[in-house]
């Protein structure tokens, strides 16, 4: 089965995460953001079902690499290293998720950021 994708408005997300989200039906995998260019960058939720196999789900927003994003650490505390990785790796600002998870003090800042 192939991935379904949901594509929503960043200021959604939370709604429609929490409408979505059961705890005991998904599992969370991850976030992930992909450099779109010209300043933007589109964050994904990635969650897969228990006991069906290659049943994923995976919520799309696209943004300014200039607004900060919501955390989803209340519904998904798990969610929190991901957030990390997000803030190092793009430099995006997410409410509550510090930097310096992965990178060094003296490591090239937002390494996967291709436009900047």
């Amino acid at each position: 089965m192939p991935i379904r994708k949901v594509e929503i408005r960043l200021e959604d997300m939370l709604d429609e995460l929490t409408t979505f989200y059961d705890a005991k039906v998904w599992h969370f995998l991850t976030v992930n953001g992909i450099d779109l260019g010209d300043g933007k960058i589109e964050l994904q939720w990635i969650f897969s079902k228990y006991g069906v196999k290659d049943e994923t789900v995976l919520f799309s927003a696209v943004t300014a690499y200039e607004t900060k994003v919501p955390s989803v650490v209340s519904l998904i505390p798990s969610a929190t290293l991901s957030e990390r990785e997000i803030v190092d790796m793009f430099g995006v600002e997410i409410e509550g998720a510090a930097k310096g998870l992965y990178l060094d003090e003296d490591s090239l800042t937002m390494p996967l950021r291709c436009s900047l």
